[in-house]
């Protein structure tokens, strides 16, 4: 499923122009975002305390490159 998000300023001019304009596709949904600032995240736990911070790059490979 594909969620088209309009912001609720907008949802007047565009609403109803996206929903018509996806009518035919049953895998998009048009829907309006009614969250108010800073309600996104509100309230959410905290990850446990556990998370630890790690360089994802590959270790280098030992030894040096030769001169050129």
């Amino acid at each position: 499923m594909i969620y088209s998000v309009v912001p609720e300023e907008l949802a007047p001019e565009l609403y109803d122009r996206l929903n018509e304009y996806y009518a035919d596709d049953p895998h998009v949904e048009v829907i309006i975002d009614r969250r108010q600032k800073g309600e996104r995240r509100e309230g959410l736990p905290e990850a446990g305390g556990n998370r630890k911070v790690r360089d994802r790059r590959r270790p280098r490979v030992p030894g040096e490159f030769p001169s050129i």
